[in-house]
């Protein structure tokens, strides 16, 4: 399975009551244990924290900001947002940043993006937060103005959300980055997927949810005249894994639901599971982090046994 790929969802808000410079340094540290059979990071797109019972001051790293440093530092890995909210950034300003960040790092950045949800950050920034069938029309607009700018000598744009005349972004990107539009949601979302997405990405919840989710974005393909084979579909979830099914337990217990759970063969077992339903890409965030035991013994037992 050459096109299976595994990455590393990089730790931007701060869980473990360390701040500042310490809290950079854990990330790096971090970082610098992951095996070389990962393939990319992921960066989330978050100004402050959501996460329940955390402290309200806690740190929470800005997403482009991180990515252009992982990008920099980390020349054999790809990076991609993992999903960044299309509300905070103008989207022909997006499309000219992923542009001249992918001529720094050609072939490297993936592009996700999504209608965006926590509303305690769109009022604490500032930004009004329609309804969901707006923020994913609004969605749906800056997918094409994005790739309009990727494409076209100079760019005008009249939707219901945003308007721009004679935009130009040179130098284009080459190639451009593959566009991950993240969401769930079956009757809007999802046909944003189908119509204009690269990639699609979603939460490992059961297998029986995703094998649901991709027969509605199939649906919508067909509807859409799409080939549903040329979108690839990506999933994020949280691991606990560790030698015994005891010690797993216990990293299972640190308050988030671990959507891979268990033994290097339990795990392998598990995340077949989503290769069967044709999931190609995982995304994985490793509940004993800051600590590099799970990464490492997902990439030296689990991600091989899949590989063959």
């Amino acid at each position: 399975m050459n096109d299976l790929e595994f990455g590393i969802k990089v730790p931007t808000l701060s869980e473990e009551g360390i701040a500042g410079t310490e809290f950079i340094t854990s990330i790096q540290e971090y970082l610098s244990e992951v095996p070389p059979i990962f393939t990319t990071f992921w960066v989330s797109d978050h100004l402050m924290t959501w996460v329940k019972n955390q402290p309200a001051n806690a740190d929470a790293l800005e997403c482009w900001s991180v990515m252009s440093y992982l990008l920099g530092t980390y020349p054999n890995m790809k990076v991609g947002s993992g999903v960044l909210c299309n509300s905070f950034r103008n989207p022909a300003l997006l499309a000219k940043m992923a542009a001249t960040l992918t001529d720094f790092a050609p072939g490297r950045l993936i592009l996700g993006i999504g209608a965006g949800w926590s509303e305690v950050e769109y009022r604490a920034y500032g930004y009004p937060f329609p309804r969901a069938a707006v923020r994913i029309g609004q969605l749906e607009e800056a997918v094409q103005i994005i790739k309009k700018m990727w494409t076209e000598n100079q760019v005008t744009f009249s939707g219901k959300y945003y308007t721009i005349h004679g935009a130009r972004c040179y130098p284009r990107p080459n190639p451009p980055p593959p566009i991950m539009i993240g969401g769930s949601g079956e009757q809007l979302t999802l046909r944003v997927v189908a119509k204009y997405a690269d990639w699609w990405n979603g939460h490992a919840h059961s297998t029986e949810q995703l094998k649901h989710k991709l027969q509605v974005l199939q649906r919508h393909c067909n509807n859409v005249g799409r080939d549903y084979e040329s979108i690839i579909k990506t999933v994020e979830g949280f691991v606990a894994i560790a030698a015994t099914r005891d010690k797993a337990e216990k990293i299972a217990q640190r308050g988030r639901q671990a959507h891979f759970f268990g033994t290097p063969d339990e795990i392998i077992t598990q995340v077949q599971a989503y290769i069967d339903l044709g999931i190609k890409h995982f995304m994985l965030r490793f509940l004993d982090q800051p600590h590099s035991d799970g990464l490492k013994l997902f990439g030296d037992k689990v991600i091989p046994a899949l590989h063959t």
